[in-house]
């Protein structure tokens, strides 16, 4: 298959489901809908451009068990805001005090720090609002009860905070300029990138039905490829081109970060990032064609240069 196309014609599907969300609608002075700062930021931020492979994995997952229909896009979606949310974060003075993004200026450089700051935490919580909408209710099957949706809730929750994303950028940041070793190195990237990547597997396989064998496999793919991104992130931050990454080369040697090419060197972190993802590609070997997306996006993670 065309791993590009797919990933294109899915982010266009993300996209537009984004927009039904956060409208730009205009109000009667044609200013934009008030708080007019948070939305435009919020805006700014959410169509920047990213991959949305986040949503993109949970939408796989979901058709991959046999879903069907659109009751995965909320919640694809949400996944995409709590991500949103927490690059805006992430690139606060106060923690990698990035000026850049995806291309362009990062949120706090164009509206400040204050709105930065209320934009990310309008976006987590309007991820939740979203997911606890009853309507969506009506988008499942009769076999889908109240508890399915809740126990999804409950794990994005579980990834985003403080046991799993916000718990690992805790680390990551304790961790500067420290010499680590691997076991510390593995809690950050597994919970501050991976938590957030496994739990999108995870509920899409979930919501699209798949009975408990079928979710093991799909977390074990899940993990995998959640640390196998973070490597090849880390990857990137050395020898990718700042004009493919949209932010600058460098960052994590300058700020004395905890990464595999700092620990492992270039060559073993590669090894370690195509055995990571030729582990998650075997783990849902049992599957026939309809899981050949998810393989694909195993392989787009280890060789992409954005």
């Amino acid at each position: 298959m065309d791993i590009k196309k797919y990933l294109q014609k899915k982010k266009e599907t993300v996209d537009l489901a984004l927009e039904k969300y956060f409208p730009n609608m205009p109000d009667s002075t044609g200013e934009g809908v008030l708080p007019t700062s948070l939305h435009k930021a919020i805006r700014y931020s959410l169509f920047a451009g990213g991959k949305r492979i986040r949503p993109i994995l949970s939408m796989a997952s979901f058709e991959a068990v046999g879903g069907e229909g659109d009751g995965i896009l909320p919640f694809a979606c949400a996944l995409e805001m709590i991500h949103t949310y927490s690059l805006i974060h992430d690139d606060l003075p106060a923690l990698d005090n990035d000026d850049y993004r995806r291309g362009q200026p990062t949120c706090h450089k164009v509206f400040g720090e204050a709105i930065g700051i209320l934009a990310g935490d309008a976006l987590l919580t309007e991820a939740f609002k979203l997911m606890t909408n009853q309507s969506i209710q009506g988008l499942f099957s009769p076999s889908h009860d109240r508890g399915w949706v809740l126990d999804v809730i409950h794990e994005i929750a579980q990834a985003a905070g403080m046991s799993g994303m916000v718990g690992g950028q805790v680390i990551d940041i304790e961790s500067e300029g420290k010499e680590v070793g691997l076991p510390t190195l593995q809690y950050i990237h597994t919970h501050k990138t991976g938590a957030m990547i496994r739990v999108s597997v995870w509920a899409g396989a979930k919501l699209g039905g798949a009975d408990e064998k079928t979710l093991k496999a799909f977390i074990r793919y899940g993990e995998r490829i959640g640390l196998a991104f973070q490597i090849a992130d880390d990857i990137l931050n050395v020898e990718g081109k700042a004009s493919r990454l949209g932010k600058k080369t460098g960052s994590d040697l300058s700020r004395g970060k905890a990464t595999y090419p700092s620990l492992f060197g270039m060559e073993e972190s590669k090894r370690r990032a195509k055995e990571l993802v030729e582990l998650a590609v075997t783990a849902i070997d049992s599957f026939g064609p309809e899981a050949e997306p998810l393989r694909e996006i195993g392989w787009f993670i280890l060789s992409r240069e954005y």
